[in-house]
């Protein structure tokens, strides 16, 4: 309890606009602020260590080498993944069903090993009403396994925080989630791709979420570069069918006029919080300005893109069972504090408050 609530405070600070932006103006104010004892040094001093700087650039630049190579070597294993991936997904719509020998799992071994106990008459006949109630079930047969990736969601507190309860029957035909890392010699990007059925919602079957990286020291600020850095990230446009667009909401409002005094109603379209809206986020203007609000959508937009490439996709099963969730509490410790006693993002990814990035 006391670990949810910290998270939870601190994901509330996170997206507080007024928070971060009192944070940023003071990173700034600390920003290429020399030190009293820099500036005692002797000028002689000084110019070698100016030397000791270029040297940081340069090595600033072999470490984006490093993760251009890193980047390489993601798309060569996700085309490894992949196959595994695509059987998942055929398991999970019914495309296929896993044999007998593939559904073995060594859980289920262990229960079966287990010694046998006595019953009693009354054990006997509450065993009899589970075997009945699974015989019924079976009557059913429900195809593949209905609404994984709706409880994936739900089970993950970052994803679950966007859902709204009337997502939730558009999102019973979410299929797959696939990523897509940019061809070779191109600038570097991934691309979430939600793969849809059929449905009454919208005609799209795939809906997509690109994120655009950069992987080079700053001319300006080459000592700040420390991976790669999502810049910006363009959503699609969701072909709705009529009267089924949950992003927007109708309202009716009363206005009185007034000269003659008398009341009409008056109908108007307004935005809707929904997981759909993930899809239209905030443009960034070319000379990267936003305003707080702004910001603070894309800091938590880059968070879920980032999450769902590291680890919702790699770890789906994980996540709809529940294990990878306990996996990601026993980082915390009794008091919800990190052994460390610093609150950090989850593993593998950094976070800046310059909030029109996200480091990787």
């Amino acid at each position: 309890v006391a670990a949810e609530k910290t998270r939870q405070l601190t994901v509330q600070m996170m997206q507080n606009p007024q928070i971060l932006a009192a944070l940023q103006e003071r990173l700034d104010g600390l920003n290429g602020s020399p030190s009293g004892y820099m500036e005692s040094l002797p000028k002689v001093v000084k110019r070698r260590v100016n030397a000791l700087k270029n040297l940081q650039v340069k090595c600033a630049h072999i470490e984006a080498k490093f993760y251009e190579e890193v980047h390489e070597l993601e798309r060569k294993y996700a085309a490894l993944y992949q196959p595994l991936f695509d059987k998942r997904s055929d398991i999970v719509k019914a495309a296929y069903e896993p044999t007998d020998e593939e559904c073995e799992w060594k859980a289920d071994e262990e229960e079966d090993d287990c010694p046998k106990t006595s019953f009693n008459q009354d054990e006997m006949k509450e065993k009899a009403k589970l075997e009945e109630e699974k015989k019924d079930e079976e009557k059913e047969d429900p195809k593949g396994i209905p609404e994984f990736w709706l409880t994936v969601f739900k089970n993950v507190d970052l994803l679950s925080d966007m859902l709204q309860e009337h997502d939730e029957p558009i999102l019973k035909h979410l299929q797959d989630i696939k990523v897509k890392f940019s061809d070779p010699g191109q600038p570097m990007s991934f691309t979430l791709e939600f793969h849809f059925e059929p449905n009454d919602f919208f005609t799209n079957t795939m809906l997509t979420k690109t994120y655009k990286m950069r992987s080079e020291p700053d001319e300006n600020d080459p000592f700040s570069f420390d991976g790669p850095e999502i810049m910006s990230c363009t959503g699609c446009t969701i072909d709705w069918t009529k009267g089924k667009n949950v992003t927007l909401k109708t309202i009716k409002k009363k206005q009185k006029h007034k000269g003659r005094g008398t009341v009409r109603t008056v109908t108007k379209t307004v935005p809707n919080d929904s997981f759909f809206n993930f899809f239209t986020p905030p443009e960034v203007p070319e000379n990267g300005e936003l305003d707080e609000d702004s910001e603070a959508i894309l800091a938590a937009d880059f968070e879920i893109g980032h999450f769902i490439r590291e680890r919702i996709v790699p770890r789906a099963v994980l996540y709809f069972t529940g294990e990878a969730i306990e996996d990601d509490d026993d980082d915390y410790d009794e008091e919800g504090e990190e052994a460390d006693d610093e609150v950090k993002p989850p593993k593998n990814y950094h976070m800046t408050l310059e909030l029109t990035f996200w480091k990787l």
